[in-house]
């Protein structure tokens, strides 16, 4: 079996590198990607779906180096469920309401146009984290 999941998005914050236990750096930021429509009886309707990604080793380094607040991206990667639940992240916002995000570990990040910054993109490369589940996220 396979998945693949692909996302075009705003950075929601600027990057945070860190790096494992054994040194292996690991850049997480967020992505909304938003979706809007006008519904049969003309009023709008407007979606934000929150992914938080994570990027591994040299993918990491790029990404901290290049992205910031703003900045739309295209991001391929695989979903990484909660251990807790085997799904999205879930939780409750400070204003009461549910909230809920997906965990994408990036496989390939590109950059596109944004905040008055030249268009670039990052090379396809093999996927960049831990095996087997061995080292955790320092975050």
């Amino acid at each position: 079996m396979y998945q693949k999941v692909t996302i075009v998005g705003n950075l929601g914050s600027d990057p945070e590198m860190r790096y494992t236990a054994s040194g292996v750096p690991v850049t997480r930021f967020s992505v909304a990607t938003n979706r809007r429509w006008t519904a049969a009886d003309g009023s709008p309707g407007e979606e934000t779906v929150w992914f938080r990604v994570s990027a591994w080793r040299k993918l990491a380094e790029t990404c901290n180096q290049y992205l910031s607040k703003g900045r739309q991206v295209f991001v391929e990667g695989r979903l990484v469920p909660d251990k807790e639940s085997g799904g999205p992240r879930v939780w409750t916002g400070n204003d009461g309401v549910a909230r809920s995000s997906f965990e994408l570990s990036a496989l390939d990040v590109r950059f596109l146009g944004g905040k008055g910054e030249a268009e670039g993109a990052l090379p396809p490369e093999a996927p960049e984290e831990p095996g087997g589940g061995e080292e955790e996220i320092p975050f």
